[in-house]
């Protein structure tokens, strides 16, 4: 018998810590609801689930970023429906001022209204904004500048016709208009068939005609191009003679006005977890100049009569419906306005169903990724109640035998006595 080392005592002790120790952790899973409380739990499914943590958040977080990009397009989408409604009126205004059954007194309140409906178009594409940013100016975001298709000239192109062998151009005479500038042309002169006779004519024309056209011999038809690009060349039925034997005839041609697409804004919008899962909105700008309803030509007002709607100081030119045909031109400029507002509208709907489809993607992939981090990470409570009580049993059950162990080495004093 020995008293100095009680082996029983020690390897009783050993046992309760390691019950105790069991307990502790099977206490601390439950209260937390966590398999993985420590790396010391489980290193690999530690990293494994912190992994998928940061994709989960990532994607609830792509989730309403896509909501917040949404209200964003509502919020733009909302006030061309106002813009369209607007055109629509300016529209209805411009059928009306085509009738000739009114007044000079009573197109000039048609005009009032056509004015100020114009300065308000400026004002919804100048103050929408979302979050303190502008959509509809071609301010906000990523600005991406418009562009210009510059006016094509005005030019007219005659027949091919080859001037016979000693051609006589006497006595034809006809006027040509060059913007407000109008032109007698008389050609009273023979023209040598043994000669280049086009390059000859074509440099009469030209000298007739001055510095406002060109005029080329373009393989055998007379060419005549405006020299400014916004004036239209008509060229008048000839007093004498005949147009045709030198392959011209009667008529006008108009320059094409330049073309002018509006500044764009584009946002970036975040709806993935990861880097470079994003897509593009593009917001164009919908205010009176990108539509084409205020200019500068003749079918629009002398006089600056719109403003941004913002200072009330007019520095634009509204349509002008002063009179059956610029009331005509304006139906057409204002159908043209309605049909871009409408597809710009209709792009915008695009990207709100498309980010629709975005969220629900989304909301799928995080539940589908919770649920495969919580098998990793989460603690099966049923299965750690089991452990906690044979723990706490056998934590019970070392303490007593502990007590027993310690009473061993008294039985020495029965040899004492």
């Amino acid at each position: 018998m020995r008293i100095n080392h009680n082996i029983t005592a020690l390897n009783t002790y050993g046992k309760l810590n390691s019950a105790n120790n069991a307990q502790a952790k099977s206490m601390e899973k439950l209260s937390s609801g966590l398999r993985i409380n420590s790396a010391a739990d489980d290193a690999a499914g530690l990293a494994i689930s912190e992994k998928m943590r940061g994709q989960i958040r990532g994607l609830d977080q792509a989730g309403k970023n896509a909501q917040d990009s949404i209200s964003m397009i509502q919020t733009a989408e909302g006030a061309l429906g106002e813009t369209t409604n607007i055109l629509q009126r300016m529209r209805e205004l411009a059928v009306q001022a085509g009738n000739d059954s009114n007044t000079e007194s009573d197109r000039g309140e048609i005009q009032k209204e056509m004015n100020q409906l114009t300065s308000e178009v400026n004002r919804i594409g100048n103050t929408t904004e979302f979050n303190s940013q502008k959509l509809l100016n071609g301010t906000g975001g990523t600005v991406k500048a418009g562009t210009t298709t510059p006016a094509a000239e005005a030019k007219v192109t005659g027949t091919a016709v080859t001037l016979p062998q000693d051609f006589s151009a006497t006595n034809l005479e006809f006027t040509v208009d060059i913007g407000s500038t109008s032109k007698t042309v008389t050609l009273n002169k023979n023209y040598d068939g043994t000669t280049n006779d086009m390059d000859t004519l074509a440099s009469d024309l030209g000298t007739a005609l001055g510095s406002d056209v060109t005029v080329a011999n373009n393989n055998g038809k007379l060419e005549i191009t405006a020299a400014n690009t916004t004036d239209s060349i008509k060229i008048n039925a000839a007093t004498t003679g005949n147009l045709s034997d030198i392959g011209l005839s009667a008529g006008t041609t108009a320059p094409t006005a330049a073309a002018t697409t509006g500044a764009k804004s584009e946002f970036t919008s975040q709806i993935g977890a990861n880097a470079n899962q994003t897509m593009t909105l593009e917001f164009s700008d919908m205010r009176a100049a990108a539509l084409g309803i205020v200019g500068t030509d003749d079918n629009f007002t002398k006089d600056k009569t719109v403003n941004d709607g913002a200072n009330g100081t007019a520095n634009e030119n509204a349509l002008d419906v002063s009179t059956a045909a610029k009331a005509g031109n304006a139906v057409t400029v204002l159908q043209n306005a309605i049909d871009k507002v409408s597809g710009e509208r209709s792009k915008l709907g695009a990207y709100q169903n498309r980010l629709d489809h975005t969220i629900n993607n989304l909301s799928t992939s995080s539940e589908n990724l919770t649920a495969a981090e919580s098998r990793i990470r989460d603690v099966d409570m049923a299965r750690e109640m089991m452990e906690q009580t044979k723990n706490s049993i056998l934590s019970q059950a070392s303490q007593a035998m502990l007590g027993q162990a310690n009473q061993q080495p008294q039985n020495v004093l029965q040899l004492l006595r």
